[in-house]
């Protein structure tokens, strides 16, 4: 502690917080590039009747991140209930429609934000088009003309008390660690039965990893830093719209969310700069173009509506038990798979 009190008084506490961000973004976007996590993909999959690999990555991230979240809660080194996402008023029919929103959104863009911002790092450039247009809706949702609408339908249905829903509320200690290990199994399982090799197992756990660095990170910052910290983790629909605006506006300071995309950036490129794997893409078409631009769109104003993204609320929120976030993540299944079926199945599909 004190090395970290010496650390925050020679570069000050916001530079601490940003770098605390890029340390996380790039653990998580080496993981992320190496074991192909997608929520989109792991959504399609389902969707056609098969509980295959992506399904399998899926799981195993989400159930790692239950387990080294709520492991670390156990042992002192944060606190679920000081979350941001946990300790403000949280929306039911934000999160709904919001999660409806962008699970049509990613189908149609062909990957969730964080999975955008992945490619992106690898020379995708339909991702790089793609990820600007998220971020510059998610901006105006935020805070310019699409507010008063994302405001009126959050506003809808929200809890009480002046904070979220604790899933685990009044339930025993370790009961998240233990649903986080069951869950782990049963990806154990189904990766084995798919044939997944162990890097790819490492990889996926990886992501899932990186949500508890995140975590304990900016709990740890908030404990020795004079002014107030937010204690937050990966997500990609608020910082992908701060992170514009750090660059758009000269008395923007730094935060988390600031270091968190250049990590996941970085983290992504040197992952597939070493494996061979950097290649210029392109759109296959203005009929592509336009579907991806629209899915873009969605997912930003769904994700700022539904308190995150994919990532933010799926497995970041999901690993604390926030109500909403779950409510949001079966939201985000529910609207990818129907996409898919109605579109997708029905027409050309495309590829995962």
């Amino acid at each position: 502690m004190d090395l970290l009190i010496a650390i925050l008084d020679r570069i000050g506490e916001a530079p601490a917080a940003a770098l605390a961000g890029v340390l996380t973004g790039v653990i998580f976007g080496i993981a992320a590039q190496r074991s192909r996590f997608c929520l989109r993909a792991a959504t399609v999959e389902f969707a056609r009747g098969s509980l295959g690999p992506k399904v399998s990555v899926w799981l195993l991230t989400f159930s790692t991140a239950v387990v080294w979240v709520q492991g670390a809660q156990m042992l002192g080194l944060m606190r679920g209930s000081d979350a941001r996402m946990m300790a403000v008023t949280g929306s039911w029919s934000g999160a709904i429609l919001g999660g409806l929103l962008f699970g049509i959104g990613m189908v149609l863009a062909r990957g969730c934000s964080g999975r955008l911002l992945v490619l992106a790092a690898t020379g995708n450039l339909r991702s790089v088009i793609s990820g600007l247009i998220f971020a510059v809706v998610a901006q105006m949702s935020l805070s310019g003309w699409l507010a008063p609408l994302r405001d009126a339908l959050a506003g809808l249905w929200v809890t009480q008390g002046g904070h979220n829903v604790n899933l685990l509320a009044g339930m025993p200690e370790g009961t998240g660690l233990t649903l986080g290990l069951a869950i782990a199994l049963v990806a154990l399982g189904l990766s084995r039965r798919n044939r997944i090799g162990a890097a790819t197992l490492v990889f996926a756990s990886g992501v899932g990893f990186a949500v508890a660095v995140g975590y304990v990170s900016t709990f740890t910052l908030a404990q020795v830093s004079f002014d107030p910290l937010q204690i937050e983790s990966a997500t990609f629909t608020g910082p992908s719209a701060n992170t514009l605006m750090f660059f758009l506006d000269r008395t923007a300071v730094l935060e988390f969310d600031i270091g968190l995309v250049p990590g996941v950036f970085l983290g992504a490129l040197l992952a597939a700069a070493a494996t061979g794997e950097l290649k210029l893409e392109g759109f296959d078409g203005a009929a592509t173009m336009r579907r991806a631009m629209l899915g873009a769109a969605l997912m930003g104003f769904g994700g700022m509506l539904a308190g995150g993204c994919a990532i933010g609320t799926g497995v970041t929120g999901g690993s604390i038990f926030v109500g909403t976030a779950w409510a949001a993540l079966s939201a985000m299944w529910a609207g990818a798979i129907l996409t898919d079926m109605l579109i997708d199945q029905r027409g050309s599909p495309v590829a995962a």
